[in-house]
């Protein structure tokens, strides 16, 4: 067996059809301590860290469902709703939320944990898209997501809104084809 064949074996059943994969296998979690020079003039986490910590573990949880290369296509959403301190222990966890042909859509929730406070709190999520590639860089076709817990569902069910926002504003696709949009104005 020659390594491509041996290599898509992994993402394909006995009759050659893309395997479906759930989203937990694809959870990806990176525990990090925030040190003096990941921080701004007032002690706090630099957006630019964070942003730079979520790809990694997002790239890292894309790559487990695909087993692929996989390149960041876009930062959708990142919401910094609390300061995250010096010395504050830093949680990111990623699951791949959907996938559609090529690309992932990605959710990032970020924990911290202080000694101020003696609990672990989430203070910001994130989702980014991956589109993952052959050898030569060009997007190959990915498995399908399968959503089991209530969450996961809710987030897979709100990806292909989010999607076809996106590709609307990049001025690939008209806003009547946005099947899934349409429907949360309009009644049939």
């Amino acid at each position: 067996m020659d390594f491509i064949t041996k290599f898509t074996s992994k993402l394909t059943n006995y009759h050659g059809e893309m395997k479906k994969i759930k989203a937990s296998d694809t959870k990806a979690v990176m525990t990090e301590i925030v040190l003096p020079n990941d921080t701004n003039t007032l002690g706090n986490l630099m957006g630019g860290r964070l942003l730079h910590w979520m790809d990694i573990c997002a790239a890292i949880s894309a790559h487990r469902f695909c087993k692929r290369v996989v390149v960041t296509a876009s930062v959708n959403n990142v919401s910094f709703n609390n300061p995250i301190k010096l010395g504050d222990i830093v949680t990111l966890e990623a699951k791949v939320s959907r996938s559609f042909r090529s690309s992932m859509e990605v959710f990032i929730d970020v924990y911290v944990e202080s000694s101020r406070a003696n609990a672990r709190v989430k203070c910001n999520d994130a989702i980014y898209t991956f589109v993952a590639v052959d050898q030569n860089g060009n997007p190959i076709e990915v498995p399908e997501v399968i959503p089991e817990t209530e969450e996961e569902k809710q987030r897979y069910d709100g990806a292909l809104r989010r999607r076809q926002l996106s590709l609307i504003l990049a001025g690939r696709m008209k806003p009547e084809d946005a099947t899934e949009l349409k429907a949360l104005f309009f009644k049939d």
